[in-house]
């Protein structure tokens, strides 16, 4: 009891303000989770410290020359394309009506559901020198080699950059339209009377006015490049995230690697603020009455078509031309005698590691946004920034980071038992699938922090205003009044949180328990043995998994943005 009280007495003498209005043990829980996500930059930083004098001037001349180049290349190469694919597109099926365009809405953000590295692995099987269409070609033309015409090289930084783009896109895109979709007919209309064609009309007024929400798509597709490890390792571009796994792994340097990290994190905090500052100072309102949209025009001859292949492009690269060959290798081989009892075991661990991961980061989310809206305070407020960073944290430092506290935890639980009881225990964190579920809820926390917190703000205060006026404690304010009001944006959150995980490799690849496979881990694989053909009914079943979420979010957004206008709102709004 003596221990209790002095436990309270701690976090209540914390100088945070309103923290005082929540219970003692909520602001633990608070404070806790705010450790938790900085404990690995902290873990991150002290192995960088420990390493040889020796290391970081043989990185600095031999490894981060080359991998920060390609980095910045690469990173350059996705902003470019999958900018241009995703505002194009979006732009085109908002304002414009052509041949397709209803089914386009609904395809383009589809290869959400594909991972990078798939798509990195399906186009060395098509495009690489012994690869389909290279075949194709010889037979055709009669050529003997490869010296006998050129071809596009696949496994190079421009053929990183198409593969990725062609995957990413959709974080541009999905920003993009919401924006277009949203804006107010009244400033299109103005511009066209005073003789704005339809090309300054996107330049001038639609882009600008989309710029904010186009800084945070960019920034997600450009963090999720820097994120991913299979594909660029794959398509032999050395990025830094591919120089950590290879110092760490085969050449046994933990603290280099930890340095190589440290340098990846300033890459994040330079999107970060890139980020912020594409959004600096400019927020556009309209009126608080609901704003007339602007119904699409139609195209109508070659431009029409136009659009139309615009449109389709991205689709096909990114979602259509991965599907068609995975479906073509599992007929062709067969492999639909793999779904056996082996392959059945990696699937229900995928689900199993996702589905707990997903319910774990929404308990935490709810409890941070919760007691930030009960507590306006300085210390939620800050704690829901820092969780803002887990998804910041490339999945390879995240693991890298977590090593050493999760060992440091595990030895401490090991020295207590075994003083207790006087047998030894084994690992309980590293090692495990515990430490991939708290990778994940590290690297996704801000996903459901952002969409709950967007979701409650919309909730007027005035009701739970009423709910305390009527005698409601704090705990039934937030089970009976916040909790169900977050129903939708619980339900989004967990949708793609779920995607995420299923898709993540990584973090699952440097944690995950000897003996241990994901359908992630089981395709990279067996593309490192050469042979990914035979991982490709894993690599159809992520697709497939991450395809049903991806529509219902889709779903929604359309429902969502496309909502019936008041009767008293004018029936028809002018087209471009």
């Amino acid at each position: 009891m003596k221990a209790t009280a002095e436990v309270q007495n701690l976090f209540r003498a914390i100088p945070f303000g309103a923290i005082n209005r929540i219970p003692w043990w909520l602001s633990a829980a608070v404070v806790a989770v705010g450790l938790l996500v900085l404990m690995p930059v902290a873990a991150l930083t002290g192995i960088a410290a420990q390493g040889d004098a020796e290391i970081w001037p043989h990185l600095i001349r031999n490894v981060l020359p080359s991998s920060i180049v390609d980095t910045l290349a690469l990173l350059a190469g996705i902003a470019v394309v999958a900018g241009s694919m995703g505002i194009t597109s979006a732009w085109l099926v908002t304002a414009h009506r052509f041949p397709g365009r209803n089914i386009l809405v609904w395809l383009l953000p589809l290869p959400l559901a594909v991972p990078t590295y798939i798509t990195a692995y399906i186009y060395v099987e098509i495009f690489d020198s012994a690869g389909l269409v290279q075949m194709a070609m010889r037979d055709v033309m009669g050529w003997t080699s490869r010296s006998d015409y050129w071809f596009p090289e696949i496994r190079s930084l421009y053929g990183c950059i198409l593969v990725m783009s062609a995957v990413l896109y959709p974080y541009v895109y999905i920003a993009a339209r919401a924006m277009f979709l949203t804006q107010s007919a009244s400033m299109l209309e103005v511009a066209r009377v005073l003789g704005a064609g339809r090309f300054k009309l996107f330049t001038v007024i639609a882009l600008p006015l989309a710029r904010p929400a186009l800084a945070v798509g960019l920034s997600l597709a450009l963090l999720e490049a820097l994120n991913d490890i299979g594909a660029s390792e794959y398509l032999g571009v050395r990025t830094l995230t591919v120089a950590v796994y290879n110092t760490w792994l085969n050449r046994g340097s933990l603290p280099g690697a930890a340095q190589i990290a440290c340098v990846m994190l300033a890459f994040v905090v330079a999107l970060i603020l890139i980020e912020r500052y594409g959004r600096k100072d400019r927020r556009y309102a309209t009126s608080a009455k609901r704003s007339r949209v602007v119904h699409p025009a139609p195209l109508f001859g070659g431009r029409a078509w136009i659009a139309a292949m615009l449109c389709s492009v991205p689709v096909f690269l990114g979602f259509i031309l991965p599907c068609a060959f995975l479906i073509r290798e599992i007929l062709r081989g067969s492999l639909f005698e793999q779904f056996d009892a082996e392959f059945l075991e990696h699937l229900l661990t995928t689900l199993g590691l996702s589905i707990t991961a997903t319910l774990a980061v929404l308990a935490v989310a709810t409890l941070l946004v919760s007691a930030a809206r009960i507590a306006k305070s300085p210390l939620t407020r800050s704690t829901l920034f820092i969780a803002g960073l887990g998804y910041a944290i490339p999945g390879t430092v995240l693991a890298l980071g977590l090593m050493t506290p999760l060992v440091t935890i595990d030895g401490l639980i090991g020295t207590i038992w075994r003083y207790l009881t006087g047998e030894r225990l084994g690992l309980l964190l590293m090692g495990t699938a515990t430490a991939i579920i708290i990778a994940y809820v590290l690297r996704f926390l801000s996903i459901a922090t952002g969409s709950l917190s967007a979701g409650l703000d919309r909730v007027s205060p005035s009701l739970e205003d009423a709910a305390r006026t009527l005698g409601s404690s704090r705990k039934d304010m937030v089970w009976r009044i916040q909790i169900p009001l977050m129903r939708p944006a619980l339900a989004s959150a967990a949708l793609l949180i779920f995607v995420d995980c299923i898709k993540e490799l990584p973090a699952t690849l440097l944690l995950r328990p000897l003996n241990t496979e994901t359908l992630a881990t089981q395709v990279y694989t067996y593309a490192s043995r050469g042979r990914f053909e035979d991982g490709s009914l894993a690599a159809l079943v992520i697709v497939l998994i991450g395809l049903v979420p991806v529509i219902q979010l889709v779903r929604s957004a359309e429902t969502r943005l496309r909502r019936p206008e008041r009767p008293d709102s004018p029936s028809s709004s002018p087209s471009l």
